[in-house]
């Protein structure tokens, strides 16, 4: 006899942060919902909210690192058994704290045909700051018609801060429009970029040459504001920086005071330092920069295997069958 035919582990069952009500529909919640309460969560709670909200919840299911999970929540979920995250990693997970606990974590495959939507969504980003394009559009559906002029991106200098797998994929885009291609990362070799089919640079000449910049580094101590107000300076003031990463990455106040001064020509922002970004921040007031609501991943070649693989890690944990074990998450 299976363990869900006997008492499920799991009673209460929380999808966070499903903010466009996905969850349900794109995998087969059936098996769960037959033994287990599923309730979907489609706003953002902020840890004081988690903690009432999840108090009697024995498992919640992330999507990537929209959710922080430190000690400091953990510990205020009594009931807390199991923790599925989608991706391979969860960078705002204290696992010190799920392994105290006795809390299993799983995770999903890397799978489908959308692992390189985010630098999809950078070249969309690029391409609409050079043509102006959420301004033309809005002037085009409110009766106006062009005022602006763009730029070509052929001839141009892209500048790729980090040449990991997103990054590569960046580089035979960059050159299908003619454009030369710098790089340079804190790990970064003149060998390891030419073997992309980029130039290694300097930092300097890379904030100084280049006239869009897109980071694709992962955020760590090491990397946090590592576009600060230096790096700006060093930017042309027809320079674009393009954010598909982590908000951290950039300084924001830096970065802020540059957009307001001029001394860029703007920006596209895809992530930030907190998400949802405050209705009232100062970033969604200014005309030289361009927004979106964290879109890099979401796509649906990445989230139905996203829910596909939780449902089933879910149904594996209570039937007692063999799930994927995050490294350093306690043994099923």
């Amino acid at each position: 006899m299976t363990r869900a035919a006997q008492t499920p582990l799991l009673e209460r069952i929380a999808v966070l942060d499903d903010y466009q009500n996905y969850a349900l529909s794109m995998a087969d919640w059936a098996p769960v919902l037959s033994c287990a309460e599923v309730k979907v969560f489609n706003h953002h709670l902020t840890e004081e909210q988690a903690v009432i909200a999840l108090h009697d919840f024995d498992a919640i299911c992330c999507v990537r690192e929209r959710m922080a999970l430190p000690a400091s929540l953990i510990n205020r979920l009594p009931n807390l058994k199991f923790i599925a995250i989608t991706g391979v990693q969860h960078r705002t997970l204290d696992m010190a704290a799920v392994q105290a606990r006795g809390i299993v974590v799983s995770h999903t495959q890397r799978r489908g045909n959308g692992q390189f939507a985010t630098a999809e969504l950078a070249w969309g980003m690029m391409l609409s700051l050079a043509r102006h394009l959420p301004e033309e559009i809005t002037r085009m559906k409110t009766g106006g018609w062009q005022k602006t002029s763009g730029m070509a991106l052929g001839g141009r200098t892209l500048g790729l801060v980090g040449l990991g797998r997103l990054g590569q994929h960046m580089v035979p885009i960059a050159k299908a429009f003619g454009m030369k291609v710098l790089a340079w990362s804190q790990n970064m070799t003149p060998q390891l970029a030419e073997q992309a089919g980029a130039t290694w640079v300097d930092k300097e000449t890379l904030f100084r040459e280049s006239d869009f910049i897109s980071l694709h580094v992962v955020l760590s101590e090491r990397t946090r504001h590592l576009v600060a107000s230096r790096e700006l300076a060093l930017m042309k003031p027809t320079a674009y920086l393009v954010n598909t990463a982590r908000g951290p990455l950039v300084d924001g106040e830096a970065l802020v005071q540059a957009l307001i001064n001029k001394g860029i020509a703007g920006a596209a922002l895809d992530t930030f330092d907190v998400e949802p970004l405050p209705d009232d921040h100062v970033l969604r007031t200014l005309d030289n920069v361009m927004l979106t609501p964290h879109l890099g991943y979401t796509v649906q070649e990445l989230l139905v295997p996203f829910y596909q693989d939780t449902v089933e890690n879910l149904r594996a944990f209570m039937d007692g069958r063999p799930i994927r074990v995050l490294s350093g998450s306690p043994q099923h």
